[in-house]
C-alpha cells in the first residue's frame, strides 16, 4: 500500500485551508464589521438625528436671514429697528409684550 506522508498531506491543504479562512474573515467583517450590515440600522437613526438637525439649522438660518434683510442699512424695517434698540438698552418693561411680525 502507498502511503502518503502526514507532512505532505498538510502542505496540500495549507494553501485552500489560507483560502478558507481569509474568505471567512472578510465575509464575516462584511456582516458583524463597523462598516457591516448589522451596523446599517445605527447608520439609520443618525441619519435621521442628522436630517432633524439640519431642519432646525436651516430654520434658524432662514430667521437670521430675515432679520438680516430687515436690518439692510438701505432700508432698515422701523418696528423691527425699534424692538432690537429697546431690548438692547433695557427699556422694554415687564408688562410689555413685543409680538415678532414672522
Amino acid at each position: 500500500m502507498n502511503r502518503v506522508p502526514f507532512f505532505q498531506i498538510a502542505r496540500s491543504a495549507a494553501l485552500p485551508a489560507v483560502a478558507i479562512l481569509i474568505i471567512g474573515y472578510f465575509a464575516s467583517s462584511a456582516l458583524i464589521g463597523p462598516n457591516g450590515l448589522l451596523a446599517l440600522g445605527g447608520y439609520r437613526s443618525q441619519l435621521k438625528m442628522k436630517s432633524d438637525e439640519l431642519h432646525r439649522t436651516e430654520a434658524i438660518r432662514d430667521r437670521l436671514q430675515h432679520h438680516a434683510k430687515l436690518l439692510n442699512p438701505r432700508s432698515v424695517d422701523p418696528d423691527f429697528g425699534e424692538e432690537l434698540v429697546r431690548r438692547s438698552t433695557g427699556q422694554v418693561r415687564p408688562d410689555e409684550i413685543i409680538i415678532p411680525r414672522n
